[in-house]
């Protein structure tokens, strides 16, 4: 099963890594949203976490869902794992690619959502990350 991408990041239209990765690649991209998650960031990407100790009331995160382009769906998911520094079944990834419920206004509909990994968790619990307010990530 092909499932789309919940992008909240540099990975949104206009975000640097959209025009590298997405463009020309997508069928469809819907306004999307995930409650019960928080972004962090220290730098020019965000990291979104769904850990409960982490997380404010009413937390969520808005981006985009989107979907891929069959022909080159394989390809942009290596890309994408690449990019967000995932393999699966390694121990010390950047971010976690999960599967989730993200809702859109045809409601909720499955997605993969990269998540914050082990170490990027550390930083935040740590205070070496601050919190994104509003659940919008910004690069101004």
């Amino acid at each position: 099963m092909q499932l789309p991408f919940f992008v909240y990041g540099t990975l949104k239209q206009g975000g640097p890594n959209y025009m590298r990765y997405l463009t020309g690649h997508t069928t469809s991209e819907l306004a999307a949203y995930l409650e019960g998650a928080v972004m962090f960031t220290q730098g020019p990407y965000p990291f979104l976490t769904r850990e409960p100790d982490l997380l404010p009331p009413a937390a969520v995160v808005y981006g985009s869902l989107i979907s891929i382009r069959p022909p080159v769906y394989q390809l942009v998911l290596a890309d994408l794992d690449r990019l967000e520094g995932y393999v699966a079944g390694a121990s010390e990834n950047l971010y976690e690619r999960v599967r989730l419920d993200v809702m859109t206004a045809n409601g909720p509909q499955q997605a993969w959502v990269y998540i914050a990994g082990t170490h990027a968790l550390q930083l935040i619990r740590t205070g070496q990350m601050r919190s994104i307010p509003g659940g919008v990530w910004s690069t101004e």
